[in-house]
């Protein structure tokens, strides 16, 4: 009796280290739920972000960074309208690559350049300073709920080498089920400014 109950707390005790692996590695946004790459980071909470991940580089200087963003319904601007305003936060970049595609039934804006980027952050989205040789990859969701904006963001070597990882869950994104949470940025309410 005393090996069953041992044996069945170890198998309780794995199964929880197993979901809370799986639970880590998902996230959801707008009515849609994408399977996060292995090897990318949580970055914790940031404002108007349904999550950040980390991209690792070479080096931790080298890292990028994908930031998940959700507005709500009808809010964050349009999809031309935020591609535009990600190709204005490079100078001296490349002419940005856009095209268009459907994933698990969701229309996919997509979109790339490199060049000089000038890391807006905050309220009004002044440069936090000059990051030359950087990359976005990017991509809106017209997801159920309203647009949800993955943004990708590193030294160009680090883009590169994660692009797959992009496309992978570019392509993990579906609908979420009725029955998942959604997470919403508390913040949304704040901005009808796109990501």
């Amino acid at each position: 009796m005393r090996k069953t109950r041992t044996g069945l707390a170890v198998s309780i005790a794995v199964l929880a280290a197993a979901a809370a692996a799986f639970a880590a590695t998902e996230g959801s946004a707008g009515g849609v739920r994408w399977t996060v790459p292995a090897r990318w980071q949580s970055a914790g909470p940031k404002p108007m972000r349904a999550a950040t991940y980390t991209i690792p580089g070479a080096t931790a200087a080298d890292n990028g960074e994908c930031g998940v963003f959700f507005f709500g319904t009808g809010q964050g601007g349009g999809v031309e309208e935020n591609l535009q305003r990600w190709a204005g936060q490079f100078e001296g970049a490349t002419p940005p690559k856009k095209s268009e595609k459907t994933i698990n039934g969701l229309k996919v804006h997509l979109i790339s350049l490199s060049g000089t980027y000038l890391a807006p952050s905050g309220p009004m989205m002044q440069s936090q300073g000059k990051k030359p040789g950087w990359s976005l990859s990017g991509a809106i969701v017209e997801a159920p709920d309203g647009n949800v904006f993955f943004k990708c963001v590193g030294p160009t070597a680090t883009i590169q080498n994660a692009q797959p990882e992009i496309d992978e869950l570019l392509k993990s994104i579906t609908k979420a089920g009725a029955a998942k949470a959604t997470l919403r940025s508390p913040q949304r309410a704040l901005s009808s400014r796109g990501a």
